[in-house]
């Protein structure tokens, strides 16, 4: 398939944005030929050590509390083996298909640092895995940190397990058959390496990294139509102010959001009709722009995690040797921070957006029919929704709790400080979702809003929102459930399949990205 994109790792320092074309979007990954110098090297020294019969914690000895027990060279393709088996114990449903090619993808780089010794054939495996489009059906929950996700993904490779391919959930041997590969032998550190580390959590954060890129160009867009369908006051938006309060996010969404309602005719007729509006429109850029530091800060520790060596033990190497050291690079505090934070952000750019619909269906803040219907009394309008915004926001007021913070001990007290970073990563997944149907329902309260004002002299980025809109959900007339319109308006803002529409048609919807 000539017009699939491809991306080689190995060479330079990797992007999340590359993680998210692999993993959203069906680029094919291959390491460059240093990286597979580097794992091969390594790779070497894994296998001399293992022979030595000096204990090495991962290489010749059992696992967690079991790092005393030494083994022999002919138990170590066995230890791998059971290690994959026993931690393969996810609960629950399984995780996107995404989601698993994110994992898979971090997973390769991670390997491709040249520090963890796997093998090259595993790591040959998971590429295959990856561009032939087989995915490991891997259960969400379950894991305190690392270990489980992986070992379900670690099955795969020999012929263990369950997978997605063609559409079609099958053992992983037939999978395996259909294309070809056999099943990987593994070796010594192999099922240690497979399952250790942080892929998991930095996997499905960077897909929540795109997905928060996403809801903070929708929240400006549909925080800009509600600002003018109630007649905002446009000094509050002034870089003059915005200026004065130093952060990078704020001047960035305060000029935002000017540009968005540049033009608009309406605003300018209701300057001065009232002093001040409401916190929730007024304070736009600095809420917005609070919540874009926050994405800035956790796109930072997320690359920078994907560009670490997260293994254990790694291969250190000491002039002409390598040498294993125990150590605790798959702790993954730095991602499970940065999620926990951005969930905080997230469930803030839905908590604000929900006042703001509020103001628009509510009859004693604005100077709409009461709840945007011309029928009052015989109809309800948008009312109900402004319900459904709230319990979506009560929810993310629960996902914003952080999971860092709460710990256990495990394998027998030697590990007795967890991250748990995947939790905090699936409950970031959960709070998106769920701000995008907040604004959802904002944008369509908002497009409702826009049909029923007189003076449709909107400004033109504004206008674009609303036609499109328009273009796939009529005029509200209670003639059909709302949760009809609710869905579709939510499809909408999802579909990334239509990114380049809606950058093409309004200006703002994607603004540049700033330096990450």
């Amino acid at each position: 398939m000539s017009d699939v994109k491809h991306i080689e790792i190995g060479s330079t320092p990797t992007d999340w944005r590359q993680v998210v074309e692999v993993a959203r979007h069906g680029a094919a990954l291959s390491l460059s030929s240093t990286a597979w110098e580097r794992i091969g090297t390594t790779r070497q020294a894994v296998e001399e050590i293992a022979s030595s019969g000096t204990p090495h914690y991962g290489i010749n000895t059992g696992l967690g509390a079991l790092c005393n027990v030494v083994l022999q060279n002919s138990e170590l393709q066995r230890l791998s083996h059971h290690t994959l088996m026993s931690h393969a114990c996810g609960i629950g449903p399984p995780l996107r298909t995404e989601q698993v090619r994110a994992i898979l993808c971090c997973a390769v780089i991670n390997y491709s640092h040249g520090y963890s010794g796997i093998s090259p054939a595993a790591v040959e495996g998971l590429l295959r895995l990856l561009n032939e489009g087989i995915t490991p059906v891997v259960p969400s929950r379950g894991s305190v940190g690392y270990l489980t996700h992986m070992a379900h993904i670690g099955l795969a490779l020999i012929g263990h397990g369950e997978v997605e391919f063609h559409s079609k959930r099958m053992p992983s041997q037939q999978a395996l058959n259909a294309i070809g590969m056999s099943p990987i032998r593994l070796g010594p550190k192999d099922g240690l390496s497979l399952v250790n580390g942080t892929p998991a959590m930095t996997g499905l954060a960077c897909l929540a990294l795109d997905d928060t890129a996403r809801l903070a160009a929708w929240a400006d867009v549909i925080g800009a139509m509600t600002f003018e369908a109630l007649g905002g006051q446009q000094d509050a938006l002034l870089s003059e102010v915005t200026q004065l309060k130093r952060h990078e996010g704020v001047q960035y969404c305060g000029e935002n959001l000017q540009q968005m309602l540049q033009g608009s005719r309406r605003l300018a007729r209701c300057q001065g009709h009232h002093l001040q509006d409401a916190l929730s429109l007024r304070s736009m850029p600095q809420v917005h722009g609070a919540c874009r530091d926050q994405f800035d800060h956790a796109a930072r520790q997320i690359s920078r995690e994907l560009n670490a060596a997260t293994d254990n033990p790694l291969m250190i190497k000491a002039e002409s040797s390598f040498r294993p050291v125990s150590q605790a690079n798959p702790h993954g505090a730095s991602v499970a921070m940065a999620c926990d934070l951005l969930a905080i952000a997230v469930c803030e750019w839905s908590s604000i957006s929900e006042r703001r619909t509020y103001r628009l269906v509510t009859p004693q803040t604005n100077q709409l029919p009461p709840f945007l219907t011309s029928e009052s009394g015989v109809k309800s309008g948008m009312m109900i929704a402004q319900y459904s915004a709230a319990s979506m926001v009560a929810d993310n007021k629960r996902l914003s709790q952080p999971a860092v913070t709460d710990n256990f001990l495990t394998s027998g007290l030697q590990e007795d400080h967890l991250s748990f970073g995947e939790s905090a990563a699936l409950k970031l997944d959960q709070a998106l979702d769920n701000a995008f149907r907040v604004l959802s329902i904002e944008y369509l309260v908002a497009a409702q809003a826009f049909d029923l004002i007189d003076d449709q002299e909107f400004a033109s980025s504004t206008e674009l929102a609303w036609r499109i809109l328009r273009e796939v959900i009529p005029f509200y007339e209670e003639e059909h459930g709302l949760y009809l319109d609710l869905q579709a308006a939510y499809d909408l803002l999802r579909d990334t399949s239509r990114q380049d529409l809606f950058i093409a048609r309004v200006p703002h919807l994607y603004p540049s990205e700033r330096k990450t």
